[in-house]
């Protein structure tokens, strides 16, 4: 048992040769040790895919969902599918060989692999998750970012990836620092046509009445397992739920805003671009609650 757990693959894919014919699916290494190469093109040109999974009491949370959406981003990118049956087992592996804590993530990654090589690198990363608390109590404060693209832009122009989990999250990072250089501490993407879409690393879910909705997901933004796993929690508790269009005059009329991810879950915003929005502490409550007690 450890506190970080690192898993290196070593055939990703069935659609592309080993790295060694004779080496197990997976092998343990020390985290803090040197294993990608330089010309890794996950490290060139963040050309590549990736996923974090949710680890409540040594259980992955929604792995099937993540597994899914791992394989969807990698079509995206035209690279070799990624062999759902040895990542689940790192998956899993890794959650049984991290250090028991209540909350932990898992990060799948995989990449086109070192250029000319055509074998992708893939590897699973596991350590206890950071402590989330005040952001679902306290709530969060956002501002609302144009992202430079209309919401139609994963029909117009496929190859922008819009919509894939990709490594190149240098866009996304340069907007959570301006959103801190403003005060708050997360950004809300609006298309240059005015409806809003996600955050940096989570999405937006509204409750509207009695109702919770979220941005379509065929709008150029990521379909999200936790958002898919708040509509569950809804379904049961006999809300109704959408995938709209939202708007901004949507978005301030919403009665509460949350953004969901993994890791942190759901976490309320208290403040779009300096203006106070109403916090429902109740609901909240109970989104995490099930979110931190999902068992699949």
């Amino acid at each position: 048992m450890t506190d970080t757990v690192l898993a290196v693959l070593n055939q990703p894919s069935r659609d592309a040769a080993p790295h060694d014919p004779d080496a197990d699916a997976y092998t343990w290494v020390e985290p803090l040790e040197e294993h990608l190469q330089v010309q890794d093109l996950g490290a060139t040109r963040g050309d590549g895919v990736f996923e974090t999974i949710t680890v409540v009491d040594g259980h992955p949370q929604a792995l099937e969902p993540h597994l899914a959406r791992f394989g969807r981003s990698a079509a995206k990118l035209d690279l070799p599918a990624p062999d759902t049956d040895v990542w689940r087992q790192a998956v899993e592996a890794a959650c049984a060989r991290l250090d028991p804590v209540r909350e932990a993530f898992v990060k799948t990654v995989m990449t086109r692999g070192v250029e000319g090589t055509d074998r992708p690198t893939g590897w699973v990363y596991a350590a206890p998750s950071p402590d989330s608390t005040r952001a679902r109590t306290e709530g969060i404060s956002v501002v609302l970012l144009d992202r430079g693209y209309r919401h139609d832009v994963e029909r117009t122009s496929p190859w922008l990836l819009q919509g894939a989990k990709t490594l190149s999250y240098g866009i996304n990072m340069a907007a959570l620092r301006e959103a801190v250089r403003r005060g708050a501490d997360d950004a809300l993407f609006v298309s240059t046509d005015g409806y809003v879409l996600e955050g940096t690393r989570a999405n937006l879910v509204m409750r509207v009445g009695d109702r919770l909705v979220t941005p379509r997901t065929d709008i150029g933004i990521l379909d999200g397992t936790t958002q898919a796993d708040v509509f569950r929690f809804a379904e049961e508790q006999g809300m109704e739920t959408a995938y709209e269009l939202v708007t901004l005059d949507d978005l301030r009329a919403a009665d509460a805003l949350w953004l969901v991810s993994s890791v942190r879950q759901a976490a309320p915003v208290r403040a779009v671009d300096g203006e106070d929005r109403p916090v429902d502490a109740e609901l909240t409550t109970r989104i995490n609650d099930f979110l931190l007690a999902r068992s699949v």
